[in-house]
């Protein structure tokens, strides 16, 4: 039998997987899709604005939770000490390393990156891909940005106009989409795949070539080759004789597709069999136990025995919780307790773009130190072989103070050695 079920492919799934398997455990991941990395921009973000409603990001994240968990006792990161923190980022780091797809921090050891987001305005990230790190706003380089007439979504002209409004200088330029190819209507992805070919890369280099003036750096959309892309950006850099950098793109996102793929095909070089197309449905449970849970089929759903289940499968924008026009609001899977209001209109706040969030993605599933979801009232484990991580938790607005992906990271990796017994509870 398959000791471990992670449902969900998000970042937490895994993290919490690799984390399993690295103890020994004969792990599947089985989810409906391939969760939040295809919309997310490639980076790491561990804490980017607090208090939530602040304007200004935060410097250092990791010196910085001791004043959050103070002021949010259930945070997730409450789950975790300081020291779990930082060694679950360094497991994603080396990961990634292994997968071919580096990810970098500050040259300041512990302080958040500044990057450029599809609108020129400062994204504070705390690890990035190689491709992006040239793009931090503090350094003294002026910006070449350059886009491709024709392409949808990105705008050089207006990523130009708002870094200069923060004291960055930098200028806009186009080049025609046929470099890359000679379709008009093609998405990043598309791009990205077609830039893995060395002739369209050189074409793309002698005509960068062309456009940028001594001591720029220049930055484009994040299409620089999908299979092939740490050759890509080194030859262009080796043509151009310039640092270059990505800024993401609306999704579907080819830094956050790219950071999948690479985890994905490393994990399963692992013996982690992932398998997506899978929707949950529901589950069986005697004795305070789960026994399995069943997928929907053509004929018949698929039920999923394992010893152990991780439930990973994010909140209200990731689809883990379900609603209706009555206000109810729903695990969907395990049928979980909620910290979420049941009362429709306590779900917003009136203004839309309110600086303290939404409370409808502030609730999630309460767990103990060890990551279990508990009934809120007597605190004690719902399920003795279940666990929870991630976006699913309770307590956080991850998106809101750019946390998502350091919350799945970390909780990721604390709940599987909760399981496992490799930890102590930071907080129960």
């Amino acid at each position: 039998m398959t000791q471990l079920i992670v449902i969900g492919a998000g970042l937490t799934g895994l993290m919490a997987a690799h984390t399993a398997a690295q103890a020994g455990l004969q792990v599947r991941i089985i989810a409906k899709g391939m969760g939040a990395n295809h919309w997310h921009a490639g980076t790491v973000d561990v804490l980017g604005y607090h208090p939530r409603d602040s304007r200004q990001p935060v410097r250092r994240p990791l010196e910085s939770r001791d004043v959050l968990v103070a002021e949010q006792p259930g945070h997730p990161y409450a789950r975790v000490s300081p020291e779990e923190m930082q060694a679950g980022l360094e497991a994603f780091t080396r990961l990634a390393q292994e997968a071919g797809l580096p990810h970098r921090g500050s040259d300041e050891p512990g302080r958040n990156l500044l990057l450029p987001s599809p609108v020129g305005a400062a994204r504070p990230a705390f690890l990035a891909p190689e491709a992006q790190l040239a793009g931090e706003l503090g350094r003294d380089e002026p910006m070449l940005i350059v886009g491709f007439q024709g392409l949808r979504d990105f705008y050089p002209q207006l990523v130009a106009e708002n870094l200069g409004k923060q004291g960055v200088t930098a200028r806009a330029a186009f080049l025609p989409l046929s470099l890359v190819t000679r379709e008009r209507d093609r998405n990043h992805v598309q791009l990205a795949k077609l830039l893995d070919e060395p002739e369209r890369v050189a074409g793309l280099g002698r005509a960068l070539r062309g456009l940028v003036k001594p001591g720029e750096r220049v930055g484009l959309p994040a299409i620089l080759g999908f299979q092939r892309h740490r050759e890509v950006l080194a030859s262009l850099v080796e043509q151009v004789g310039a640092p270059i950098f990505e800024i993401p793109t609306l999704p579907p996102s080819v830094p956050g597709i790219r950071l999948h793929t690479a985890l994905a095909r490393r994990l399963e070089a692992l013996g982690v069999r992932i398998e997506t197309g899978m929707e949950v449905l529901g589950f069986h449970g005697e004795d305070g136990r789960v026994l399995w849970v069943e997928t929907e089929t053509a004929a018949r759903p698929l039920k999923h025995r394992a010893e152990r289940f991780l439930l990973a499968t994010g909140g209200v924008l990731g689809g883990g919780f379900q609603s209706d026009h009555t206000g109810r609001i729903w695990e969907g899977i395990f049928h979980l307790p909620l910290t979420l209001p049941q009362e429709r209109s306590r779900w917003f706040r009136p203004r839309f773009l309110d600086p303290a969030g939404q409370p409808v993605f502030q609730g999630g599933v309460p767990v103990n130190g060890n990551f279990q979801p508990v009934d809120p009232a007597s605190g004690q484990p719902v399920f003795a072989n279940l666990w929870a991580a991630g976006n699913t938790l309770a307590h956080a607005d991850p998106i809101h103070e750019r946390s998502l992906e350091g919350v799945a990271i970390v909780t990721g990796v604390a709940a599987v050695k909760a399981m496992v017994g490799d930890r102590a509870p930071a907080n129960s």
